[in-house]
């Protein structure tokens, strides 16, 4: 006969007390045993947390250890949130050391699993490690951290990402220019390029299509300038000592060769000037299928 595991009773459930496996502890709410390091507490932080690693804390800017950050300085209106998801998660679970000793952590907005840091005053871009880009790197002002493995920013009517809505900022600095913003992948802004407009884009296209509409004309009216007279020099006689000369027999043959050409070129021009229309309407007008500008997405 196999042998059966302990059970507990769990109470409060729907359809009265069950029972499962001392195995399953965790499943439905209950209490789940998981190693965690011990965060090392501020004396000026008031810490909200519980035994699976979720933490809120209530203190003064600070990256890292005690010491670090606006708070670890000294320096005053300063003032800080930390919300973290599994501190030091990029280590693995851990809650004592190969000696037996308990591990200790500061936090780590490299390491920790998922957080959202706030602070009055901070070094944002500095503290996440990220790069200047155009937007550069802020400094003693009010900042806000989101990171995660997975971010998603959802807006069942809409998402506005607005820069400068005011002209002050957090330390009653005035704003003297809007910044932009940057969209960077892979934290590298080594080939960072400036956002096209599409319409003025669209614009500048039509313009080029224009232009090479009005090319195409001229070397289409050269083609027939051309060919008239290629036709008047094939069939040119002149007079000779004994009356009349009969045309070139060179020229006879090269002209009707010169028109063929001419005419192939010809066909050739109007097809181009065919595919740059249906270029225009396909990316270049709201109704075309391939239309270069998003239907949803703006940008200034």
């Amino acid at each position: 006969m196999a042998n059966r595991r302990p059970a507990e009773n769990l109470k409060g459930l729907r359809g009265g007390p069950r029972t499962i496996p001392a195995g399953g502890k965790g499943i439905a709410g209950l209490p789940r045993i998981e190693p965690q390091p011990h965060y090392i507490k501020a004396e000026n932080e008031n810490v909200l947390k519980n035994t699976n690693g979720s933490y809120i804390v209530l203190g003064r800017d600070r990256p890292k250890s005690r010491i670090s950050g606006y708070g670890g300085r000294g320096e005053t209106h300063c003032a800080s949130i930390d919300i973290v998801a599994g501190r030091m998660s990029a280590d693995g679970p851990m809650e004592m050391d190969e000696q037996g000793n308990m591990v200790s952590v500061d936090p780590s907005f490299e390491k920790d699993a998922a957080r959202i840091y706030l602070s009055q005053k901070t070094d944002i871009d500095e503290y996440f490690d990220l790069v200047p880009g155009r937007v550069g790197l802020s400094q003693t002002r009010s900042g806000i951290g989101i990171k995660a493995d997975a971010v998603r920013i959802m807006g069942r009517e809409g998402i506005k990402l607005v820069t400068r809505p005011e002209a002050v900022n957090s330390q009653g600095g005035t704003i003297e220019s809007p910044s932009g913003i940057d969209l960077i992948a892979g934290n590298d802004d080594t080939d960072l390029q400036p956002l096209v407009k599409g319409e003025s884009l669209a614009k500048a296209l039509e313009r080029v299509i224009f232009h090479i509409g009005k090319l195409n004309a001229s070397v289409n009216f050269i083609l027939l300038s051309q060919a008239k007279f290629n036709a008047a020099l094939t069939l040119h006689t002149h007079i000779g000592g004994t009356g009349p000369v009969s045309p070139s027999v060179e020229l006879a043959i090269a002209g009707p060769n010169v028109a063929a050409g001419a005419l192939e070129s010809g066909l050739g021009l109007l097809g181009a000037r065919t595919n740059m229309e249906m270029f225009k309407m396909n990316y270049l007008k709201p109704w075309g299928r391939e239309y270069i500008n998003s239907r949803y997405n703006n940008t200034n």
